[in-house]
């Protein structure tokens, strides 16, 4: 019964540690495939199509605090130059990728 309890533990332990790690990875994938090529690798959208649509940064206030429903939502449906996902990525993709640009952030 220990052994079973201990192995539950430690099971309940490495998901918690890996879902994580394997959401970012997944929306880093997901960045790297689809936003990065306007918005850039550190998401400042200093790359030439960044550059010619006027992006605004990752980085800039109004993201940073935008709430993660609002930039899931920009995601799906797109805004102004930015074109629409939905259809295109899955909400996991799309939550994943949130998750990955809150990284780019910091």
């Amino acid at each position: 019964m220990k052994l079973k309890f201990a192995f539950i533990a430690v099971t309940v332990l490495a998901s918690s540690i890996v879902s994580p790690a394997f959401a970012q990875s997944a929306g880093a994938d997901t960045f790297k495939a689809k936003c990065q090529m306007c918005h850039g690798p550190d998401g400042l959208g200093q790359t030439a199509a960044g550059r010619a649509l006027k992006i605004v940064s990752l980085k800039d206030p109004a993201v940073v605090h935008a709430k993660d429903a609002d930039l899931v939502a920009i995601i799906k449906k797109g805004k102004n130059k930015m074109p629409s996902f939905a259809g295109k990525l899955s909400d996991d993709q799309i939550e994943s990728a949130v998750k990955y640009i809150r990284t780019l952030e910091k």
